[in-house]
């Protein structure tokens, strides 16, 4: 299956906030959600999708695997207790959520066994999160770029990841920008307001359709059914290229994803 351009983000989401989330999202015409071991919400996304009676053939979900289970004995183990949690018997995309600080589980070893676990049928496709280009050529080395179906990496208009995004263009590898409202920081810019107003759009729609325009794939979070359907509306959005070009200016390398003794040594 290609990547769907729009899916749900549920990080930071647990609990009854994310069952009616995901509940919502999927009422207004959502149909891929991305979650993380670590986000501690797996169960109650299955939950909401059980209750929401949307076949589970026509979602794409997607989740990452944490570095605690890298071990070529436990990653598929872990991918299983995920999927009990979805109650689903396979993922469309499992991502490896984060490198191993400090190479503390070989890359090769953690990528076979993500490798081994698609093989056995528990995620119809893999993929990497938060490499840098040394890694994802590490990666690349290992897998093959075919094999890798996404690097899922934070990108908005304050941190456009140039070097990065450029490289895995180059290497035929897609693109999955995440934060993508920069925790809402973008939507009082008065440049990405001015664009709103000129097509008639909200801030949010505005900064997704840049992404979108790009070919990025993006996952907005919102615990708001009309944010939600917002959200998803901007694929309809059309920028031009003066848009375009203001959004460019406002890169600033502000970075928001960036957890000590885990990020790598960033591009």
């Amino acid at each position: 299956m290609t990547l769907p351009a729009i899916g749900l983000g549920t990080f930071r989401l647990k609990g009854q906030t994310v069952i009616d989330s995901v509940r919502d999202a999927l009422d207004v015409g959502y149909r891929a959600i991305d979650t993380a071991q670590i986000y501690d919400n797996e169960a109650d996304i299955g939950q909401a999708i059980a209750a929401s009676g949307v076949a589970r053939e026509d979602l794409y979900l997607t989740t990452k695997v944490w570095i605690g289970e890298f071990r070529r004995d436990a990653l598929p183990a872990s991918l299983r207790t995920s999927l009990q949690k979805l109650r689903t018997d396979h993922v469309d995309l499992a991502l490896i959520h984060w490198p191993s600080p400090d190479d503390e589980v070989p890359m090769a070893e953690y990528l076979g066994a993500l490798a081994e676990a698609r093989a056995q049928g528990l995620a119809r496709a893999i993929g990497i999160s938060n490499f840098t280009v040394a890694q994802t050529r590490q990666a690349i080395g290992i897998l093959g770029a075919k094999a890798i179906a996404t690097n899922q990496i934070e990108v908005h208009p304050y941190l456009q990841n140039r070097r990065l995004v450029a490289f895995l263009r180059e290497q035929g590898i897609h693109v999955t920008a995440y934060m993508s409202l920069a925790y809402g920081e973008v939507l009082v810019d008065p440049v990405i307001q001015s664009i709103a107003r000129r097509h008639e759009a909200t801030p949010a729609q505005v900064a997704l359709a840049w992404a979108l325009q790009q070919g990025y794939s993006v996952i907005p979070s919102s615990t708001r059914r009309g944010n939600l359907a917002g959200n998803l509306e901007a694929a309809g959005v059309r920028l031009d290229e003066d848009d375009m070009a203001q959004i460019a200016t406002l890169d600033r390398g502000r970075r928001l994803a960036n957890p000590e003794g885990i990020a790598p040594a960033w591009d």
